[in-house]
């Protein structure tokens, strides 16, 4: 997947032929690092990642801390683009369930209601290595990008070798 084309695609990354069934897994996971070192930055870029793929036809949780952070995405959203209207919620504990094809999660997701998990959280789910496509976005922050160095290492531990897309090289 291109640098320049920040959202993951269920058909980029797709191992060559040959290859093994663990490239192929280790394919459905990005870290996205952004030259910006702002929260809105970061936010702009997960709700393109959000934007794609719905336009794909995945359900897609973002997962947030706060309720503040949580609210920051829903206007971002509403607002995101004139032509395009993306159907979200904000679900505020494991308890609501989200009918919407777009959840904005401020507790851990459930691999299988959704296709796309986005992490802004400081926490990744335990169960990360279950879900089918996996993005974080850190912006040039050091306190962000030493938790996205804690998420890349969780996991490492579980297996996984995420892509990176680094855009401070750029």
């Amino acid at each position: 997947m291109p640098d320049n084309n920040p959202a993951p695609s269920p058909e980029t990354g797709s191992a060559a032929a040959g290859s093994s069934g663990q490239e192929d897994r280790n394919q459905r996971y990005w870290f996205h690092i952004l030259a910006q070192n702002n929260p809105a930055a970061r936010n702009l870029h997960a709700a393109k990642l959000v934007d794609k793929a719905w336009q794909q036809g995945d359900r897609v949780c973002v997962v947030c801390d706060t309720m503040q952070h949580a609210e920051e995405l829903d206007d971002l959203l509403w607002n995101f683009s004139p032509d395009a209207f993306i159907p979200h919620s904000v679900v505020p504990d494991s308890a609501t369930t989200c009918t919407d094809p777009v959840g904005i999660l401020l507790c851990p997701p459930v691999a299988e209601d959704w296709d796309t998990v986005i992490i802004l959280s400081a926490t990744l789910p335990a169960d990360a290595d279950r879900f089918k496509r996996l993005a974080l976005v850190a912006h040039n922050d050091p306190n962000v990008l030493n938790q996205a160095r804690s998420h890349f290492k969780q996991l490492r531990a579980l297996g996984i070798e995420p892509r990176v897309h680094d855009q401070r090289k750029r």
